[in-house]
């Protein structure tokens, strides 16, 4: 759970630091860049995470935080991502696909636990 906390935290927080800093700051140097990288990287980082705690999908009892959060954060960072993939980069969408592989994939895990 606190490697998922940093993939959430640390882009919201870079977000937020590129808001203030450009624009109170005069930090010039605070580009887009700053804060869309870190948007894109953290749901690959997040994927990772995912398929390496499936055991905790699978068995509710142990993982049912890890399952809600995991998939909250997912679309969390699916709606960034296609803004991203939309007015930034089309790279973005290497990690809505990682959002979507998520979503679809916590799915399939409970279907096969309840099986």
């Amino acid at each position: 759970m606190k490697f998922l906390a940093a993939c959430t935290l640390v882009p919201i927080l870079c977000f937020a630091f590129q808001d203030i800093g450009s624009e109170y700051g005069g930090m010039s140097w605070l580009t887009y860049d700053y804060v869309a990288w870190p948007m894109m990287i953290a749901p690959v980082l997040m994927l990772v995470l995912f398929f390496r705690n499936r055991e905790l999908i699978r068995n509710p009892r142990l993982g049912a935080n890890f399952s809600q959060t995991i998939k909250l954060v997912a679309v969390m960072y699916l709606f960034w991502n296609i803004i991203g993939a939309i007015g930034y980069s089309w790279l973005a969408v290497i990690p809505l696909l990682c959002c979507l592989t998520i979503l679809v994939a916590d799915r399939q895990l409970k279907k096969q636990a309840r099986s």
